[in-house]
């Protein structure tokens, strides 16, 4: 997989650097000179760019139509529009990802606008806070479906309503499924005549909107 980013700052040296560890291939433009050296020096020779990235010319010989992925993650939201648009319509990229740096621009990134998944990062904050306090120990560990659906993970409190319960007879949310369960370091697959057991770790799919339903099933009256 081929991903182009545009923005060499800390997140996109970071990005590239992952991908690269990871064995994908990652190519990253800057067109500031002291960014570029320093790229040079954490980075493969091939995987940097000097240039514009709201340049066509500079996306054509950085590879971008070999690309499976843009990220356009530049300080400067306009930039970061431009290479989205030119990427999708003008290039053709299947996926592309851009940085929102200022949230009142948000309402701007959009798929009309060739931005596939836009990560605003106070947005998504502000959203971690709410979460946090709104559903208790329960941990997401990952978004599905652009983010109406979660997988988390909480343990079963001692006093909860759910503690010796067979799964069959489990008041759950009605767009919840159990995934697994892990009780004292063994994986359980979940059956109608499984009981839930105190401290057991409960791995479940959620719909965004039900992860307060369930918590409130698994933890403390």
């Amino acid at each position: 997989m081929l991903v182009l980013i545009v923005g060499g700052g800390k997140t996109g040296s970071h990005l590239a650097g992952l991908l690269l560890a990871g064995g994908h291939k990652a190519v990253v433009i800057d067109h500031r000179p002291e960014v570029f050296e320093l790229l040079r020096k954490e980075l493969p020779s091939e995987a940097v760019v000097s240039g514009d990235g709201a340049d066509p010319k500079v996306l054509i010989s950085a590879g971008i139509k070999k690309a499976d992925v843009v990220a356009a993650v530049t300080s400067d939201d306009e930039d970061n529009l431009v290479v989205s648009t030119m990427a999708r319509f003008e290039f053709g990229v299947r996926r592309v990802i851009a940085r929102v740096n200022n949230p009142k621009n948000a309402w701007l990134f959009t798929r009309d606008m060739g931005v596939d998944v836009a990560l605003n990062q106070a947005d998504l904050m502000a959203k971690l806070i709410v979460e946090e306090m709104s559903i208790g120990d329960m941990m997401t560990l990952l978004k599905l479906r652009r983010g109406q659906y979660s997988l988390v993970e909480e343990k079963v409190d001692p006093k909860s309503a759910a503690v010796g319960k067979a799964v069959r007879d489990l008041d759950l949310p009605c767009d919840c499924v159990l995934a697994a369960i892990i009780r004292k370091g063994d994986l359980i697959i979940p059956r109608d005549d499984t009981v839930l057991q105190p401290i057991d770790e409960v791995l479940a799919i959620v719909r965004a909107d039900q992860q307060a339903e369930l918590n409130k099933l698994l933890s403390r009256p």
